[in-house]
C-alpha cells in the first residue's frame, strides 16, 4: 500500500491508548455465531469510497445467499475525494453495525485508507459487547486487530468491491458464503521452493504489512500475543519499503513470538533490490529461527483472496511436498485445495 508514512504519523497518536498485554499471554478469541437464513449483513465503508453500483450488486449476492443486506446510514457519502465520510461519519456506521444486536455480520465495501483514523475513537468493548462476524482485508487489517484484541474472531476475506467484480462466482466467494453458514474449510497448499517445513500451533493474526506495521503497540496489535501464526500479504510496494517493515517487526520482536509465518499474495511489488522475490526477501530473515514458513498462500490483493479466519487458533504443517491449513473452530470442516481455487479462476478469465 502507498504513502506508509501518514501511517506512521497517525499510529504514533495510537500509543498512548496502548494497553499492556503479556508476551506470554495467548489471544484466545470467541467464535460469532454462524449465520442463518434472512440473518441481517450490514454493509459499511470505514475507508475509502465504492460506487453504488458496486454495493448494489454485493447487495444482490447477499440476498442470492439467503442473507438480507443492510446498509450503513453513511454509506455513499464522499470526503477529501476518497474516503467514504468524515472520520465521524464512518465511525457512526461502524458503531452502529457493531451495536445493532440484530446485525448478525459486518461486510465492508472496500480498504484503501482511513481505518486507522477510527481506532482512537472505538474502544475495545465494542467489539466484544454482542460478537459477529467482520469481513474484510488490506486497510480492515486495523480492525482486525481491534476484533481479534478485543478476543473476537473475524473473517481476512473478500469484500464488496471485489464481490462484485466477480459476480459472486468463484471459490473465494463461495468459500466465504460458505463460512458465514458454518462450514470451516481446511487448506491444501501445494508445494513453494521457499517455504520452510514444519508443524506449529498457535493463533492466527495479521494480514496487510502497510497497515499493521504502523500500529505494533497499541490497542490495535494483534501480535503483541505470544503463540501466533502471522500472516502477510501486500500490494504496490517496492522491496525496500517492505525491508523497512519486516525490519520494523524485528525489532518490535513480533517474530520471537511466531508459532509460524503464512505468507500470501504479493501484488504488484516492485523488485528494487537485487533479490528475486518479496518471498526470498522475508524468508532471509526466518531460515534461522526454526519455526515453519508457508509461501504463497492465494490470499490477499490478487484475483483469488481465500477467506482466513483471524484470532482462531490454528495447525499448520508444511512439508516438502505442500502444507495444510486447518482452522481449529467450531464447524463442518471442508477440505480445499488452493490450486483448484486458481484453477477455476483461469478457466472463468
Amino acid at each position: 500500500m502507498k504513502k506508509l508514512f501518514p501511517l506512521i504519523l497517525a499510529a504514533a497518536a495510537l500509543l498512548s491508548c496502548a494497553r499492556e498485554i503479556s508476551p506470554e499471554a495467548v489471544l484466545t478469541c470467541v467464535q460469532p455465531p454462524a449465520l442463518q437464513p434472512g440473518d441481517k449483513i450490514a454493509l459499511i465503508s470505514p475507508a475509502y469510497f465504492t460506487s453504488k453500483a458496486n454495493v448494489d450488486t454485493a447487495s444482490a449476492i447477499l440476498r442470492a445467499w439467503g442473507f438480507e443486506p443492510v446498509l450503513g446510514p453513511n454509506v455513499g457519502k464522499e470526503y477529501l475525494g476518497y474516503y467514504a465520510g468524515t472520520d465521524q461519519e464512518r465511525l457512526a456506521d461502524l458503531k452502529w453495525a457493531l451495536k445493532d444486536k440484530s446485525i448478525k455480520a459486518i461486510l465492508c465495501n472496500r480498504g484503501g485508507y482511513g481505518t486507522i483514523h477510527l481506532t482512537r475513537m472505538l474502544p475495545l468493548q465494542k467489539f466484544a459487547a454482542h460478537p459477529k462476524w467482520l469481513i474484510g482485508f488490506s486497510d480492515i487489517t486495523t480492525l482486525h486487530g481491534m476484533a481479534n484484541r478485543a478476543g473476537v474472531m473475524s473473517i481476512h476475506g473478500t469484500m464488496c468491491s471485489l464481490m462484485a467484480k466477480s459476480h459472486g462466482l468463484g471459490m473465494t466467494n463461495t468459500l466465504l458464503r460458505d463460512l458465514l453458514s458454518g462450514t470451516v474449510p481446511q487448506y491444501e497448499v501445494p508445494a513453494h521452493p521457499l517455504s520452510i517445513p514444519g508443524h506449529a500451533q498457535g493463533t492466527l493474526v495479521g494480514g496487510n504489512l502497510s497497515t499493521f506495521s504502523p500500529v505494533l503497540g497499541t490497542e490495535a496489535d494483534a501480535t503483541l500475543a505470544g503463540g501466533i501464526i502471522l500472516y502477510i500479504e501486500e500490494v504496490e510496494e517496492d522491496m525496500s519499503h517492505i525491508d523497512r517493515m519486516i525490519n520494523t517487526l524485528v525489532l518490535n520482536g513480533v517474530f520471537d513470538r511466531c508459532q509460524g509465518v503464512i505468507l500470501g499474495e504479493f501484488t504488484d511489488c516492485e523488485a528494487n533490490l537485487q533479490i528475486d522475490s518479496v518471498e526470498e526477501l522475508i524468508c532471509g530473515y526466518l531460515r534461522d529461527r526454526h519455526i515453519p514458513v508457508l509461501c504463497g498462500f492465494p490470499a490477499g490483493h490478487g484475483d483469488v483472496n481465500l477467506p482466513l479466519i483471524l484470532g482462531a487458533p490454528v495447525t499448520l504443517d508444511v512439508r516438502p511436498d505442500g502444507a495444510t491449513l486447518r482452522f481449529d473452530v467450531a464447524g463442518q470442516a471442508q477440505t480445499v485445495a488452493t490450486e483448484d481455487a486458481c484453477a477455476e479462476l483461469a478457466q472463468n478469465l
